[in-house]
């Protein structure tokens, strides 16, 4: 298991590297710094993204119809387990589904016993903390936090807010809320 520490540095690491200074984190040259190709396509409405390291070159697919938050989201996620799990993605596809949960019934003929569901779904909480430590990084979004002096209940900033990080307001108003426990 991956400590949430370890992801904070890794991610702290990447934004130094591009000389990220505020938001919106620019996903794609991330991904591309790390030798990774970002393809988007038309995909099923339930498949958000994937990826695959043909050779040594990681291959990024992200679903071009969902909304473009949703998009950088999903490239933050896919560069997530290009960081933290690419012995385990070596030379086979991984899938991310919408509700990454149901997708061991989602796909027929995956066979998994209860530790190798835990191991995926680790997978997953890993990289959905890494993708939103990268898109919101805690550093810049509690100066912003200070400097906005407002709350969490009031609509308006909070929509501010998330535009200026380029995030839905629901995924803001999560790790706002998630922020303490993560930390």
């Amino acid at each position: 298991m991956v400590r949430s520490n370890k992801i904070r540095r890794l991610v702290k690491a990447l934004l130094e590297e591009h000389d990220v200074r505020g938001p919106p984190v620019p996903v794609e040259k991330i991904a591309k710094s790390l030798g990774a190709w970002v393809r988007q396509s038309p995909l099923d409405d339930e498949l958000s993204g994937m990826i695959y390291i043909k050779g040594s070159t990681p291959i990024i697919g992200v679903n071009s119809l969902h909304h473009p938050n949703r998009r950088r989201f999903t490239i933050a996620h896919e560069i997530a387990h290009l960081q933290l799990h690419k012995n385990s993605i070596i030379d086979q596809v991984h899938v991310d589904r919408k509700f990454p949960v149901l997708m061991r019934d989602a796909i027929p003929g995956l066979k998994r016993d209860a530790n190798s569901a835990t191991g995926m779904e680790r997978m997953e909480i890993e990289a959905n903390q890494f993708a939103a430590e990268l898109l919101m990084p805690s550093s810049l979004l509690i100066k912003m936090l200070e400097k906005e002096k407002f709350d969490i209940d009031d609509e308006g900033p909070l929509e501010g807010l998330a535009k200026k990080f380029r995030v839905s307001k629901q995924a803001l108003e999560f790790r706002i809320r998630n922020m303490q426990s993560f930390h």
